[in-house]
């Protein structure tokens, strides 16, 4: 479908997917390549969600909240804006 850069990671991947769910999400799934696959969630409230290779997610409501868990489990959550 597509290749690109992670936003924060230097790992290539190829977008493998997209589309929206009746509610008005988007997705769209990429792989990495050796380093596994990953996916984001684009909200029709503003927020987003990424599963990375790596097996750590991060999370933003689009207004004000925003959780990283990384792959051994630590989360940490922020509130501010």
């Amino acid at each position: 479908m597509g290749r690109g850069k992670g936003g924060s990671s230097s790992n290539s991947y190829t977008y493998t997917g997209s589309g929206t769910n009746t509610q008005g999400n988007h997705y769209c799934s990429r792989d990495y390549g050796t380093s596994g696959t990953g996916y984001h969630y684009s909200n029709s409230n503003g927020s987003y969600y990424y599963s990375n290779p790596n097996g750590s997610t991060y999370y933003n409501s689009g207004s004000g909240y925003s959780q990283y868990t990384s792959s051994n489990g630590y989360t940490n959550r922020s509130y501010g804006k």
